[in-house]
């Protein structure tokens, strides 16, 4: 046994125990490469020399490396990354004290027992430096960090409002190679990166096993085969086509004893991309999001409360008026669904559609006050309903995500959005709740990470726009206002009808000495949100860090200085601050 900060180590067991001498899980490559820093403390360890250790011969992305860092750092509640420090440059570099002899534990920090909301932290270990570059790269590794509170909780059985874990079977899949139809250096490049962002997303999902595939030759027709002894119930299908403009990404989910196709996804993508991570990201996480989704509506088949066809028709009207996101488009949307839900009050779907509506409201302040709260209890009745009856629906799951993030409920939030992570890694409106509340708890770094995740991905299309509106967000806490600019510009171009985008933007050009830029953006701003004043934009305080705290006043101050009028304390949106 190997001795650390509390913690314990049994190579032989590949078991990793905290102080309170419980076992730890982690994944295996996760274990071994702790095993090799640990062997190897207080010397800086190159992430080549870590890669062939953990991976001998085998050909994997740093991804893979970053995501297993992240998850020791989580295990061991290193948030502040002291226990394992980035060499920028160099490697990476286990600083504690290693013993084979266990210390008293009395005085060690009981690092499992931190809370949530700290466990959470995606830990950012290449600073600043290469800020931009090294970001993109490392951000892959959120998904692991949700993945682990998610295990966390079912192993805790902590959550209780979340219900319980999914059922005890598990889908077995087995990806196929990705045919490549193209078949030149490029393409070859970007089907092995495919095929292994896949597989990377895939394996973070619950109830679901992966098999390896036969061996195959990635050039020859993807014909469904069954599993090794038939063990697959699913086979996953892809292939990789050209054309002048395009890359495209054909796949398919196949039954597997039947040969019935389940769902069909085709992704294009631009070929002019210069980026062939982007490319093999993006192409991955648009098939893998709505095989992701496919699984979870066949895992809920049997759910009470389905969608009715009328029902669905009133869903699909009120969703358009609500991507509107007009004031004028919100009432109408809130009348289709009241009117439908009455009809039939036990439609889950329905329940979920005007629970989301009521958020959008409280959220862009198209409540007053007394409405507000109004309309959170009843989006609070109508999501606790639908968790009761559909406990593990990851649209149920998304709109619980999201209402603990608007109602400043971070701890359980972080949880709620893990959990539809964990059942859908490349949901990209799960991945914006979380960078909302890393926004509110004073971790911008964190947020513009989780942010720019979900621009790789890019899925769904059309939560685009809040992604891009929380990266500008982000950027401006950071004071980047040339980059917030960009990205502000992209959700507005999208979706203009928020108002928040444009006194965003209005921040970063005065900011930079663009006043009349500035104030033509905050002037567009008012329009939008007639009545509008530092106090009644601002979103409600309560549980906020005063790092964030203070960086929402200075905001407020630019736009005052603009000519924001400021309001006062009464016309702060509800008593939740």
């Amino acid at each position: 046994m190997l001795y650390f900060a509390g913690f314990g180590l049994d190579p032989d067991r590949a078991e990793l125990r905290g102080p309170d001498g419980s076992a730890i899980r982690l994944r295996p490559k996760t274990f071994e490469l702790l095993r090799f820093l640990v062997a190897n403390n207080g010397r800086v360890v190159g992430k080549q020399e870590l890669m062939e250790a953990v991976w001998p011969r085998i050909y994997v992305g740093e991804d893979s490396l970053f995501q297993c860092i992240r998850e020791i750092r989580t295990a061991l509640g290193d948030t502040e990354r002291h226990m394992i420090k980035l060499v920028s440059g160099r490697g990476y570099l286990f600083t504690a004290q290693v013993t084979t002899r266990q210390e008293s534990l009395a005085l060690q920090p009981a690092a499992r027992d931190m809370p949530v909301s700290d466990t959470s932290v995606m830990a950012n270990g290449a600073g600043t430096s290469g800020r931009r570059g090294s970001r993109r790269v490392l951000a892959f590794g959120t998904l692991a960090v949700l993945c682990t509170i998610a295990i966390i909780i079912g192993v805790t059985e902590s959550s209780s409002r979340l219900g319980d874990a999914l059922g005890s079977g598990q889908s077995v899949i087995e990806v196929l190679p990705v045919v490549d139809t193209v078949g030149d250096a490029q393409s070859a490049v970007l089907a092995q990166g495919i095929a292994a962002e896949m597989i990377n997303g895939l394996a973070t999902i619950d109830n679901i096993r992966l098999i390896a595939p036969k061996e195959q030759s990635p050039t020859a027709a993807a014909r469904p085969t069954s599993g090794p002894s038939g063990e697959a119930d699913f086979l996953l299908q892809s292939e990789l086509q050209r054309s002048p403009q395009s890359w495209i990404l054909q796949t398919r989910l196949i039954k597997a004893s039947s040969r019935e196709i389940e769902s069909v996804a085709e992704v294009t993508l631009d070929a002019t991309e210069a980026s062939a991570q982007r490319l093999a990201s993006r192409l991955a996480a648009g098939a893998g999001y709505d095989v992701a989704s496919r699984l979870n509506k066949l895992q809920e088949a049997g759910s009470p409360a389905a969608l009715a066809g009328a029902a669905n028709v009133a869903i699909q009207q009120a969703t358009a008026s609500i991507n509107q996101t007009t004031k004028e488009r919100f009432a109408t949307a809130r009348s289709i669904l009241e009117k439908y839900l009455s009809g039939q009050p036990e439609n889950v779907d329905l329940q979920i559609a005007l629970a989301t509506l009521h958020l959008r409201g409280i959220q862009l302040s198209w409540y007053d006050p007394t409405e507000s709260r109004t309309a959170e209890n009843e989006a609070r009745s109508l999501i606790e309903h639908a968790l009761r009856t559909r406990p593990n629906s990851l649209p149920v799951l998304d709109i619980y995500c999201r209402f603990l993030t608007t109602t400043n409920q971070f701890s359980e939030s972080l949880v709620a959005c893990a959990r539809v992570l964990s059942l859908n890694p490349w949901d990209g409106a799960a991945l914006f709740q979380l960078g909302l509340t890393q926004i509110q708890l004073g971790r911008f770094e964190d947020a513009l990470a989780t942010f720019e995740l979900a621009d790789r991905f890019d899925t769904p299309a059309v939560s685009r726009w809040t992604w891009l509106l929380g990266a500008g967000w982000a950027d401006i806490l950071l004071n980047h206002n040339e980059d917030a600019i960009g990205w502000l510009q992209r959700s507005i171009a999208i979706t203009s009808g928020t108002g928040r985008a444009h006194m965003l933007l209005a921040t970063a050009y005065h900011r930079l000495g663009r006043t009349d830029e500035a104030r033509q953006a905050l002037a567009k701003g008012l329009e939008l949100r007639p009545g509008s004043t530092a106090a009644n934009i601002a979103l409600p305080a309560r549980n906020t860090s005063p790092i964030y705290l203070a960086a929402r006043q200075d905001i407020s101050r630019t736009l005052i200085e603009l000519g924001l009028p400021a309001g006062d304390e009464a016309q702060k949106s509800d008593d939740r601050n």
